[in-house]
């Protein structure tokens, strides 16, 4: 016996289930089918977080939501990394906790994943080696944090520290704190980096009299700052680049 072909949403009638799952949808628009038999790469970024979310509401698909929750992110993953739990749960019908959780997690995962492929690459050769080492630890954050790397003498990464964190314009950085650390783990080479939450990349008055501070300072003690590198939600500023180092 043939079954009977599936219906759309649309067309479910006023008793079916007021909570619409994946599975209800037809063949062609359920996410976790077309992942299987596709792969990742055919699903679009909604349809990615709609298998994270699975179910919908009476008033639309698990899909439908997903879209609308990456166009209040701008249809931007980073943007969408900074939404918290509350807001999500505060701003979009049918996310509850578990939900607004499972997203969270799912994105701080895929952070953590970019950062774990760092150490693959621990040569910095040029500003971008910079900007792709301290981007995804960056991108979602609301508040500044300014970061030091520790390299030898072959530009290789000894050790990261954050050295402060502070608001949403700026953080107070001190110098005599990253001489000593860079003392400890016998640097012979320092990069700076910092993020501006504005997603305005150009350096501030401030931003360059602490990389003038720390310049004059690490050579007294031997240490060569190589660059300083602002990062910005779609890019960066590097003092060395721009020649202002």
């Amino acid at each position: 016996m043939n079954e009977p072909p599936k219906r759309s949403l649309e067309n479910l009638p006023p008793n079916e289930p007021a909570k619409r799952s994946l599975k209800d949808l037809p063949p062609d628009d359920q996410p976790r089918e077309k992942l299987l038999l596709r792969g990742t790469n055919a699903l679009s970024d909604a349809e990615l977080l709609a298998v994270i979310i699975n179910s919908g509401t009476k008033d639309e698909s698990a899909v439908q939501l997903s879209q609308r929750i990456f166009h209040a992110a701008g249809n931007n993953i980073n943007q969408l990394g900074k939404f918290s739990v509350k807001y999500l749960m505060n701003s979009f019908k049918g996310i509850g906790t578990a939900k607004a959780i499972s997203i969270v997690a799912a994105l701080e995962l895929g952070k953590r994943r970019a950062m774990e492929e760092i150490p693959d690459k621990r040569k910095i050769n040029s500003s971008r080696d910079i900007y792709e080492c301290f981007h995804p630890l960056m991108c979602d954050l609301l508040h500044e944090e300014f970061w030091v790397l520790f390299l030898n003498r072959a530009n290789r990464i000894i050790d990261k520290l954050k050295i402060s964190q502070g608001g949403v314009a700026e953080t107070i950085v001190d110098a005599k704190l990253i001489y000593k650390e860079a003392l400890i783990r016998l640097s012979s080479g320092l990069v700076l980096c910092h993020n501006h939450p504005s997603g305005n990349i150009r350096p501030s008055v401030q931003d360059d009299q602490v990389t003038s501070k720390v310049k004059s300072g690490a050579k007294l003690l031997d240490l060569n700052l190589l660059d300083h590198v602002i990062v910005g939600d779609h890019g960066y500023f590097s003092y060395q680049d721009e020649g202002k180092l």
